[in-house]
């Protein structure tokens, strides 16, 4: 029986040196070997990435990964506001996180002046902001909403995870999110946000953690890349 061909776009600049780089492609591989199927990397440079781009792809799924700053910031919010407009099952890590929030305020809330302070650190708007302490290579527990994807797909409420950021969603723009689709359901045990996730779309999940890491570390497939996958699941035949 032919396997079935899962083809996840990659938005991001590929480099040898970022962890999530390799981890990436192997959880894919890794996943691919226990479930039936061929699980596929595609990259998606930010540099010029627009819509029909990604059509051009054939791609069932959208990850964007970390490693930002990305070479296009405007590359990357095209890509992410496509994945989220045409419902196509969508996973952001780290920076991919945190460019999630830029683009919901910029084209959902109407804060054109909303960015990232490592890209521009003279930003106005800085939704996305040095956090007070770096999370670089760090392990913490993130506390899942009830009834969230993220706790049905890890089984639990409560999970140790694998940081490597100095950037987050800045506090004093929390509150515009209350009453929106964008949802805060996963945080940290000082109440940071850590997962979001969009109710008004099939599967749309982001994490400040990553969840890639845990192959790199541990072999294993994390539960939320297994979920992006199983999303965009389909036959061979085109």
């Amino acid at each position: 029986m032919t396997a079935l061909i899962v083809r996840i776009g990659l938005i991001g600049d590929r480099k040898e040196s970022t962890p999530a780089h390799a981890a990436i492609p192997q959880a894919l591989h890794l996943l691919g070997e226990t479930a039936g199927l061929r699980a596929e990397a595609a990259w998606l440079p930010t540099a010029g990435l627009r819509p029909e781009r990604i059509v051009a792809a054939r791609v069932d799924a959208l990850w964007a990964v970390p490693g930002s700053p990305y070479a296009s910031l405007e590359g990357a919010l095209q890509a992410i506001r496509f994945a989220r407009e045409q419902g196509l099952p969508f996973l952001g890590t780290c920076g991919g996180f945190q460019h999630v929030v830029v683009e919901f305020f910029r084209n959902v809330l109407g804060e054109e002046s909303a960015d990232h302070a490592e890209s521009n650190p003279a930003a106005s708007v800085p939704v996305i902001d040095r956090l007070d302490r770096s999370l670089v290579e760090a392990l913490g527990r993130v506390r899942l909403e009830p009834g969230s994807r993220a706790a049905s797909l890890l089984g639990a409420l409560e999970t140790t995870e694998r940081f490597r950021c100095r950037y987050g969603f800045a506090r004093r723009y929390w509150p515009r999110l209350e009453g929106t689709a964008l949802r805060i359901t996963g945080t940290d045990e000082a109440g940071e946000p850590r997962v979001l996730e969009h109710d008004a779309h099939p599967f749309f999940l982001a994490t400040l953690f990553q969840p890639e890491l845990r192959t790199r570390d541990a072999g294993q497939v994390h539960p939320i890349v297994r979920g992006l996958v199983e999303a965009a699941r389909r036959p061979p035949s085109r």
